[in-house]
């Protein structure tokens, strides 16, 4: 008899989720979404076995239920599942990229014969819907679980060995400290680009320059400040405790090193940067971790009609993809007056080679 997932929003985490586990003949992808059109793109593409826009219908015979929706849709989601019909047995998991609230607050509505473990897959992707959705999406990224009260190592073993089908590292932690690190590594970074976007946003209102230097290493260090304001607003309502620690963290810090500037002290200052160049290239090499990795490619180029449409040919002919091309026009931190961005490491790598091959030279970023 086969195994009966359900996964619930079939965008691209889901989606990626669902063809993940399409490996194993052995289990059959109910897919469930709101949007009928979302689910047609689902079948047409293979992704799942059967959908439906009911819910009920898509958990009655489910052994494992993926919520694959943004935060606040958890919470709603949750809400319902105290009114349905469900498996003895089943295990409950979502993917949201916050967890103590939502771990708790499942505790309180997921039937007493249910198990909620919580999810966060930490990969994600430049494209979005299910059209996107990649079976590898989640290969060497860190998958966290989060198991609450109750939760039994013979439950979240059964998650854990049919995560391995994504190819993901699988990890668990406590819900409070995947907070508190997820918090200071992905949630905080993405306040502080945004705060520095508006700063100089409001600087260019009076000197329109800010806007035309900020084109090159400003605009790559605050890229994440182009993400989705509604998920972002959720996520740090979401975490608010943890984020107001790191963000008085911060504050201490800033003001500490803003101290030793106004003093002038030369050694202290250099400490302060040899500190941070140190742990930072202590970082793991294209590791997928909570901020997606940059496959980014600059390349000195002569100034000559078609040379730009001549690098993209070499690349097409060889059948690498590129998902974005600039010209730079500031280049104060980096070399290379066109930077193209790859699909992985696999194919900025094969370019790379190939570019360097015919006489280009060639940098990416460490």
């Amino acid at each position: 008899m086969k195994t009966t997932i359900a996964v619930l929003g079939v965008g691209l985490i889901g989606g990626s989720i669902a063809l993940a586990l399409r490996q194993d003949s052995e289990l059959r992808i109910i897919g469930f979404d709101v949007r009928e059109d979302f689910l047609d793109k689902a079948l047409t593409n293979g992704v799942i076995h059967a959908g439906t826009t009911d819910l009920q219908t898509a958990v009655r015979e489910a052994d494992v239920i993926f919520l694959s929706t943004p935060v606040e849709q958890i919470y709603t989601l949750l809400d319902q599942f105290a009114t349905l019909s469900l498996k003895p047995g089943a295990i409950l998991t979502d993917v949201g990229s916050t967890k103590q609230g939502v771990v708790t607050y499942a505790q309180s509505r997921v039937p007493r014969d249910v198990t909620f473990i919580g999810g966060h897959p930490m990969a994600g992707s430049h494209k979005s819907g299910v059209e996107a959705a990649n079976p590898l999406l989640f290969e060497n990224a860190y998958y966290v679980l989060t198991p609450g009260a109750g939760t039994t190592e013979d439950q979240l073993h059964r998650l854990q060995e049919l995560l391995q089908l994504t190819r993901a590292k699988v990890v668990v932690m406590d819900p409070a400290e995947h907070d508190r690190v997820v918090g200071a590594v992905s949630h905080f970074p993405h306040i502080i680009a945004a705060v520095l976007v508006n700063q100089v946003a409001q600087y260019d209102q009076a000197n329109d320059w800010h806007r035309r230097l900020a084109a090159g290493g400003f605009r790559d260090i605050t890229r994440i400040a182009s993400s989705n304001p509604r998920m972002w607003r959720d996520i740090l309502l979401n975490n608010r405790e943890h984020l107001l620690q790191i963000a008085a963290d911060w504050r201490e810090a800033l003001d500490k090193i803003m101290d030793v500037v106004a003093l002038g002290e030369k050694d202290e200052i250099e400490q302060f940067f040899r500190e941070a160049r140190d742990f930072r290239d202590g970082l793991p090499e294209r590791q997928k971790g909570a901020l997606p990795p940059l496959y980014d490619l600059y390349i000195d180029i002569p100034d000559h009609p078609g040379e730009i449409g001549k690098i993209t040919t070499l690349l097409g002919a060889k059948e690498i993809n590129i998902i974005n091309i600039q010209i730079r026009e500031t280049r104060e931190d980096m070399l290379g007056v066109l930077r193209i961005t790859f699909r992985n490491q696999a194919e900025l790598e094969k370019g790379a080679e190939m570019l360097r091959y015919f006489g280009y030279t060639v940098y990416s970023r460490d």
